[in-house]
């Protein structure tokens, strides 16, 4: 039934995808449909070398279906998801089919209200950052109503309350809040014959839980000794911030406050978070400079205390490291400390050689540097608690443990661990009109310990040359050769790959990961994908290692595999 159902639905909006268009209702009304089709599909197999995870199922599946009516004073969207086989890595509850996302919008001149599900964030997201990341399924949008106005010239408020998604339940908790945002040069004409521009913006997030789960701080030595914390039925969170733009200079500046929070993110304990940046910014025609701080403490906020993984949070603190896209750069990715706390640094610097001089040559060349690194707080453990019982007895605990205020510490103060450390330098090379060269050095320390739980730092050199040759109109070869070097954990890998391009819609990709050092593997894949107009379908056979799939410092744990795959995208 449920296949039926899916197949039903499916070709339902795929026969509407086909005939979107934009809807006259009168002479003056348009209404104009949209909507999206995404299905990843995996036909798995065992293979014991590289230790994949028996599979019951014969084909397992993400698969998503969306529409959307949009017009000038009304707007109206559902998503269909099929996730009851999903594709191996998920968390138990991501399991189900259904319809979890659905929105009507009304819009008038300077007003909209949203009721049903959406996506928000405030500033930089430091308190408020709900949004959709299929790839880590993560879609912790809110179930609720939204107003945004627009009531002055410069102004822009929001205020909101919802429940949480959480996979296909909600979480109790009711988080409710407002954004305003002013545009100081929207009110002076002499920044803005000067090009200045500035705007601030000042948040309040409130989460409200009812203390309901039982949490309890342990004793030793009789039974009775425990005793129940008391939970913070409100939790708010406050985020001020300027942002400063000047011709090709700007500055960003942003600073939030979380009241007592206890969770199981930080062991319960009751010391505040906050977190502060700085960011700034330069460029100009041929350069362009980035410089970027931030320090954050026990600021791990979900929709539900007692949970772990991936889900429930309610705010985002961004990694300041570097995405990277090509796969052994990609292998040891961090991933952002919200509850232990960190000092995070970024810096790039990017200037491009003109065309005809000694370094850029006859077609100029790019070069990029960028570099990270992130550090632990520093952390004072003073004091004590003592929990007294009827039967006469007690026991204490010592400053940090659960039920107290945690610990102290010294805001500029590093502590003792280096959790992560990058310098990339990127060249970009166009050494004829047919043949493109990039080249790629990155020294990185990782360390595995602190992100995954085992496994000690990890220091590694990474060396990769990308080639792009186009042979004509039709034809482009582009290749990749990737080194990876290191003396701990598994060793030296070594990367490959060719991706034939045959214009108007063929390309042909064939790769291998391979492990020179430990496990003496191959991680092979071959794909074939055709593209038309809004159509993407790839077909593809091989392995997946083991490891974590990223994006902006959240990161999911995703098992070996092995299979055929499939995947179709469609856009309208």
């Amino acid at each position: 039934m449920k296949n039926k159902t899916l197949w039903l639905l499916t070709a339902a909006l795929c026969a509407s995808a086909a005939n979107a268009q934009t809807v006259k209702l009168g002479k003056n009304y348009e209404v104009t449909i949209t909507g999206s089709v995404q299905s990843d599909i995996l036909v798995p197999q065992e293979d014991n070398k590289i230790g994949t995870e028996p599979v019951d199922d014969k084909v397992l599946t993400n698969t998503y279906a969306e529409v959307h009516a949009m017009s000038k004073n009304f707007d109206a969207g559902l998503r269909f998801e099929y996730l009851d086989h999903p594709l191996p890595g998920f968390e138990p509850d991501f399991k189900g089919w259904g319809v979890p996302f659905y929105y009507v919008k009304g819009k008038i001149d300077k007003a909209e209200l949203t009721l049903g599900n959406y996506y928000e964030q405030f500033g930089s997201g430091f308190i408020l950052r709900t949004y959709e990341e299929r790839s880590l399924g993560i879609d912790n949008s809110l179930f609720g109503g939204r107003i945004v106005a627009r009531p002055l010239k410069g102004v822009q408020l929001k205020a909101l309350t919802g429940k949480q998604r959480r996979y296909w339940d909600r979480n109790d908790a009711w988080v409710s809040g407002g954004d305003l945002e002013l545009g100081i040069d929207q009110w002076l004409p002499c920044m803005q014959a000067s090009g200045t521009y500035l705007t601030l913006g000042a948040s309040y997030v409130n989460k409200h839980e009812k203390a309901d789960d039982r949490i309890f701080a342990l004793g030793s030595g009789t039974t009775s000794s425990t005793e129940m914390l008391v939970m913070p039925e409100n939790v708010n969170s406050y985020d001020l911030r300027a942002n400063l733009q000047k011709g090709n200079f700007s500055i960003l500046a942003e600073y939030a406050h979380k009241t007592q929070d206890p969770s199981k993110d930080n062991n319960y304990i009751y010391r505040k978070g906050y977190v502060a940046m700085l960011s700034t910014s330069y460029s100009k025609s041929g350069m362009s400079l980035l410089l970027q701080a931030k320090r954050s403490d026990n600021m791990a906020s979900r929709s539900r205390r007692t949970m772990t993984g991936i889900s429930s949070f309610v705010n985002h603190l961004p990694a300041f490291t570097m995405d990277q896209t090509y796969a052994l750069a990609a292998m040891y990715p961090y991933a952002t400390r919200y509850a232990d706390g960190e000092w995070a640094y970024q810096a790039e610097l990017g200037y491009k050689f003109k065309k005809k001089t000694l370094l850029g040559g006859k077609y100029g060349t790019s070069v990029k540097v960028n570099f990270s690194h992130v550090h632990s707080t520093n952390k004072s453990y003073k004091g004590e608690r003592t929990f007294n019982y009827e039967d006469g007895t007690h026991f204490t605990i010592p400053n940090g443990g659960m039920g107290t205020d945690g610990y102290g510490s010294s805001f500029w103060k590093w502590g003792k661990q280096m959790y992560y450390q990058d310098l990339n330098v990127q060249i970009e090379k166009k050494l004829s009109k047919s043949f493109k060269l990039n080249l790629m050095y990155m020294n990185q320390f990782y360390n595995k310990t602190v992100v995954e739980g085992e496994g000690g730092m990890i220091h590694s050199d990474i060396f990769i040359a990308d080639g792009k040759y186009k042979f004509n109109n039709k034809f482009t070869l582009r290749g990749e050769v990737q080194y990876l070097s290191t003396k701990d954990d598994q060793g030296d890998w070594w990367y490959g790959l060719l991706e034939l391009s045959v214009l108007p819609g063929w390309m042909f990709t064939v790769s291998d990961m391979y492990n020179s050092g430990e496990t003496d593997l191959h991680y092979y894949q071959g794909y074939v994908t055709y593209s038309n107009g809004s159509h993407r379908l790839q077909l593809g056979y091989g392995r997946t290692r083991a490891g974590f799939n990223c994006s902006g410092g959240v990161c999911r744990y995703v098992p070996a595999s092995k299979g055929v795959t499939l995947s179709y995208n469609y856009n309208f």
